[in-house]
């Protein structure tokens, strides 16, 4: 007897109407934060098998919200994302806030980390506090920033009070909607902090199918008359943010040439654009 089939994973029911958000006309908050109405889709985003099932896991949670707690379970709501730059981390904080109806807070770090260290303890309260009060999902992109390690000898005292509020406002989270920590350099950030989330998300570099798949998104409405999944495993070692400069690039370069469809030789020269880029990169990084 056959076993029945597994329903795909990336079965996610449509995203919920959009919860507007409210928030505080004060001149000095409104400079810690951007207020963003999400609208990038599901249909833009490109994850591995595993971390598409932590999503679905979450998202099913926020949606039986109410029926978890009555049974006096608690709902995952912190959540660390970590990853090299330019593998979906931004991107995913936003398509996780448009399928959950929640608008997107993103916390401005340069405001936030005043040049007067008393001020940006204060400062975080204030958009936890705002974060607390209605659903949405706060995103605390570049994370390392606030929440570097406490034993770095290069650290000022000040900093380290910091990173103690940080932990605190962190625990109280108690919000209706996310809280989305970002960073890129998760070696840095204090061993307390680890602890504080309820899922730890990893990001890692694309693997060919999920290359593949990128391409076939950004070049859904300029076709290619030639193989582009021949050319995957010239793209391996790129993030996501380098194969979507590549297929862009071919596409402007296919575009000027007055071509109605992909030039396989503009795609194969974007290719080795971005590769002595990615050479440059390199190169400097040593320096």
């Amino acid at each position: 007897m056959r076993s029945p089939r597994r329903k795909p994973i990336t079965a996610i029911e449509p995203g919920l109407p959009l919860i507007p958000l409210k928030l505080a006309r004060n001149d000095t908050f409104s400079n810690l934060v951007e207020a963003v109405v999400p609208n990038k889709t599901r249909e833009q985003l490109v994850l591995s098998p595993h971390n598409i099932r932590t999503f679905i896991g979450l998202i099913e949670e926020f949606r039986g919200a109410d029926l978890l707690r009555r049974h006096g379970m608690s709902v995952r709501s912190k959540l660390l994302f970590c990853g090299p730059p330019g593998c979906g981390k931004t991107l995913t904080a936003e398509v996780f806030a448009h399928e959950l109806g929640l608008p997107l807070i993103i916390a401005r770090l340069d405001a936030i980390i005043s040049s007067f260290l008393g001020e940006t303890a204060a400062n975080i309260r204030k958009v936890f506090e705002t974060a607390s009060e209605q659903p949405c999902v706060l995103f605390l992109d570049e994370f390392d920033a606030l929440a570097r390690a406490r034993a770095d000898g290069s650290e000022h005292n000040e900093l380290r009070r910091v990173v103690n509020s940080l932990l605190m406002l962190i625990d109280r989270f108690k919000g209706k909607g996310f809280l989305v920590a970002a960073t890129n350099l998760e070696e840095s950030l204090d061993a307390a902090i680890w602890r504080r989330f309820d899922e730890v998300v990893v990001f890692e570099l694309p693997s060919q199918r999920e290359i593949r798949r990128l391409c076939e998104i950004k070049l859904k409405n300029f076709p290619a008359p030639f193989s582009v999944s021949e050319k995957a495993p010239r793209l391996k070692g790129m993030s996501f943010a380098d194969v979507e400069r590549i297929c862009e690039n071919a596409i402007k370069r296919s575009i000027l040439k007055r071509s109605k469809v992909l030039l396989e030789t503009e795609f194969d020269t974007a290719i080795r654009e971005e590769l002595r880029r990615k050479d440059l990169r390199a190169r400097l990084h040593q320096h």
